[in-house]
């Protein structure tokens, strides 16, 4: 059941609080609606989130000629070393039961004459990945949704942006940190511009990515990494965010808005081409356009840099247009909207920042450190993904992840239910103004994005760090004092989430002092097995512990 704002209620009440409409908490709603009332808080509509906008496919094991080994194998691979082996081997395993489930809801991936059609990306030693064309994400987004919808135990609340989580710390209960639990959270209903107080067992923050920390991406509007921000200023640890995955290949056009051209045309036989029609791949690895996305981003970015051009072009036009209109029908039809005939002419492509491979820090049921608490998805740090993620792995891991977190929440439950839910204030707000310098925001929202990409994108150093973080830490104490002295709007929301978001990235990549995976700083280019083969680890506000 979907509300669209026709009331507005300052206090809810559920068993399951999910925050984030992707496939992780559509796919945790369904599972946990048969055991009690779910609200699911979205920011804007149902639609908004990286999930949907998902083409390549979900990495499973699915044909007799494959193996989970290899799948286990290919991922510890592309993760550099920082892989949790036991939880990648669990997270394989899992792989066809979870694509079961999907087909079994209705979720119709392309056939060929032999069953399934598998694709083949970067990274894999054999065609695994199981796709509907090439907007997979839409087909589960879309499938889940609607059962979601029709279902009477989920309350789905749309254009509600999530503020900060409610623990017992910030109700004045002073318990040791490791007791510190999650009571739900204070969200902006943005129809009316109130503060909603939702009040739940459990919280489970499925909120997404962080893409627009960045200059240029190919996520949609709503991924400025909330449900990190929350769980860290409310006292989770935070891993791994120096590692940030740019996707090679978004289409280069002024009016695209970093449309994203999938993995999947360069397992099909797409060519990385400059503009004087050269290839350039065979310089830089053995697998050439098959080499895990931080090789091809770094390489498509030198040979940018080398030559002066504003982009590369990716050629696929050879295999035919009935192959490209069965195979891509959504990128061929967009390139078409800006005047690119991908049947007869390459595609002009540049990197985008696409996915962080770090997050919340969970263990293998999805829990925080926080009692009541759980992240999946994107937001989360499971260990999966170590220093890059392989190709068509994540929504994988949503789907497994919100099995595993279902599993734990129900035998919690009654333990849950013997905890008395603390008294819960309504969100206070009259000591703060309007702001009446909304320039104030959009410059530091501007700002954040370019120093992002200029000091901390696909190739970093020491001197470029050290400004970043001169840079975005003045910039979070600009914002911080707008939170605090002015009324909620949601781009104060997202921009102080934003800016804190930005600040971890930055940190973590100031500590590691080596090249590994998605992080590559010319001061130290090279792999350190011996000092550096470890996560990097933010505890609390306040320092850095590793």
């Amino acid at each position: 059941m979907v509300n669209s704002d026709a009331t507005y209620n300052s206090r809810l009440q559920c068993d399951f609080l999910i925050i984030g409409s992707g496939v992780a908490g559509l796919d945790l709603a369904l599972r946990l609606a048969r055991h009690g009332q779910v609200i699911l808080l979205t920011k804007k509509r149902t639609e908004d989130s990286n999930s949907f906008h998902a083409q390549g496919g979900i990495a499973a094991v699915m044909d007799p000629q494959d193996r989970p080994e290899a799948h286990v194998r290919d991922t510890l691979e592309a993760g550099a070393g920082l892989c949790a082996a036991e939880v990648v081997r669990l997270v394989v395993e899992q792989g066809a039961p979870a694509i079961k489930r999907l087909i079994d809801l209705g979720v119709d991936f392309t056939r060929n004459e032999a069953g399934f059609h598998l694709t083949r990306e970067g990274g894999h030693s054999a065609r695994r990945v199981i796709h509907t064309a090439d907007a997979t994400g839409a087909a589960v987004t879309g499938t889940l949704l609607a059962r979601a919808k029709a279902t009477d135990n989920i309350l789905i609340l749309q254009d509600h942006i999530a503020i900060d989580l409610i623990t017992a710390h910030k109700l004045g209960q002073f318990l040791p940190s490791r007791q510190n639990r999650c009571y739900g959270c204070y969200a902006l209903n943005t129809h009316y511009n109130e503060v909603v107080t939702v009040e739940a067992p459990f919280t489970i923050l499925a909120t997404g990515g962080m893409g627009k920390v960045y200059l240029y991406t190919s996520n949609p509007d709503t991924a400025t990494g909330d449900g990190i921000a929350m769980a860290y200023r409310a006292g989770c640890r935070v891993a791994n965010m120096e590692f940030v995955q740019f996707h090679p290949t978004c289409l280069f056009h002024p009016s695209a808005k970093s449309f994203l051209i999938s993995e999947a045309v360069r397992g099909e036989g797409g060519v990385l081409l400059l503009k004087n029609g050269s290839t350039f791949m065979e310089k830089h690895h053995p697998k050439r356009e098959l080499a895990p996305r931080d090789i091809v981003a770094r390489a498509i970015d030198y040979e940018m840099k080398s030559s002066g051009d504003d982009c590369v072009f990716l050629d696929i036009h050879f295999k035919g247009e009935e192959f490209l209109r069965g195979h891509f029908p959504t990128i061929l039809q967009k390139c078409r909207e800006f005047g690119i005939d991908i049947t007869r002419e390459p595609i002009p492509v540049v990197p985008a920042a696409h996915y962080a491979c770090g997050g919340v820090v969970v263990d293998t049921r999805g829990r925080t450190d926080l009692g009541g608490l759980y992240a999946i998805g994107e937001t989360s740090h499971s260990g999966l993904h170590g220093a890059n993620r392989l190709a068509s792995n994540s929504l994988l891991e949503c789907l497994v992840y919100a099995r595993q977190a279902e599993e734990d929440i129900l035998a919690l439950r009654q333990e849950a239910q013997n905890l008395a839910m603390p008294p819960i204030p309504l969100w206070d707000d009259l000591d703060t103004g309007h702001c009446k310098e909304g320039v104030v925001i959009a410059h530091n929202w501007d700002e954040i994005r370019r120093v992002m990409w200029n000091y901390v994108g696909i190739v970093r150093s020491n001197k470029r760090l050290t400004r970043a973080y001169h840079r975005i830490e003045l910039l979070k104490q600009e914002v911080n004092e707008c939170y605090w002295n002015f009324c909620l709007t949601p781009d104060l929301i997202e921009l102080r989430n934003l800016a804190l978001v930005a600040s971890l990235v930055v940190r973590c990549a100031i500590h590691r002092k080596e090249s590994r995976g998605l992080h590559y700083n010319t001061d130290h280019p090279h792999r350190d097995d011996a000092h550096w083969c470890h996560d990097t680890i933010l505890p609390l506000p306040g320092g850095l512990a590793f």
